[in-house]
């Protein structure tokens, strides 16, 4: 019975190779630890999903959930849908750079409380909504750079405490409100070059913000330049003092509203003796002609 056990035929692969290979794709098929396998076209390892430069045109519709960082970058993404992130509280680093976003659907960052690195770099946005980052508490980098036709980012960055890396530059702003940096005291480093920067009275505060900060902020002051109003054309954005703003506080004392309604008075009534004179000569030149034509008669 022993001599016969020991001849009964293997039931599996006899070559050790191909058994190896069978073990390596049941693996590969089987879920991840996190419940979801690694999306096709990406590599997933150590908690790392890289899916970048795979010409995709949409997002992975599945990820392992606890996905750490995830690389999206160099694709051709032309939207993320709304609650993509709601699964997966582990990331901490998301790169969307290089693709071809208009828009971030409300609500994205709502549960991605971890997130401390966001690049959405060299893609189309047009504008960022206000309170878009709010949730994401925890960020530490933004960067929003070369996305030309971003012009507005109306109070996107409240409630970023943790902020110290904000990268704007390259981009279509020709305004950007206090508002929406001075509720980051953690800023440390803010890129705001290569935009059509134009410097009314409606930068002033932000200047003198910049000014304040600028011990302890590092900014790309030699490439921020002026693009209007033409007499300050080309001039260097944090060149420009508070002489230059001088005439946004020009005030009207009483004496010149008092010199104003004269000189609107008087112009009210020259109007009307000009018409007055006018009229008379128009009613004399009539009868003029009336007469000569009787007396041709």
């Amino acid at each position: 019975m022993g001599d016969t056990w020991f001849q009964l035929p293997w039931p599996g692969p006899r070559n050790p190779a191909a058994l190896f290979i069978s073990l390596l794709l049941v693996a590969g098929a089987m879920p991840s630890e996190a419940g979801t396998s690694c999306p096709v076209l990406c590599t997933c390892h150590n908690q790392v999903v890289d899916c970048s430069s795979q010409r995709l045109f949409s997002v992975p519709p599945d990820l392992p959930r606890d996905t750490r960082n995830l690389s999206l970058a160099h694709n051709r993404i032309s939207a993320v849908p709304p609650g993509y992130l709601t699964c997966y509280m582990e990331l901490r680093v998301l790169d969307l750079r290089n693709n071809s976003l208009v828009e971030l659907p409300p609500g994205l960052f709502l549960h991605a409380k971890r997130l401390a690195h966001l690049d959405l770099s060299y893609n189309n946005l047009s504008h960022v909504p206000a309170d878009m980052f709010q949730a994401a508490h925890s960020l530490v980098h933004i960067d929003l750079s070369h996305n030309p036709w971003l012009r507005r980012v109306p109070h996107a960055f409240q409630g970023l405490a943790q902020l110290r890396d904000l990268d704007l530059s390259y981009g279509g702003l020709a305004f950007l409100s206090l508002e929406a940096l001075e509720g980051l005291p953690g800023l440390v480093t803010l890129q705001i070059g290569g935009n059509p920067w134009v410097c009314g009275c409606t930068m002033e505060p932000l200047l003198k913000w910049l000014r304040n900060r600028i011990q302890r902020c590092t900014a790309d002051s030699q490439l921020a330049e002026c693009r209007g109003p033409p007499e300050v054309e080309g001039a260097p954005l944090f060149s420009l003092t508070e002489e230059s703003f001088k005439a946004c506080h020009l005030t009207l004392t009483l004496d010149d509203y008092l010199f104003i309604a004269f000189v609107g008075f008087v112009v009210s009534i020259a109007s009307v003796a000009t018409n007055f004179l006018l009229g008379i000569t128009a009613n004399c030149c009539h009868r003029w002609s009336k007469a000569s034509e009787e007396e041709e008669i």
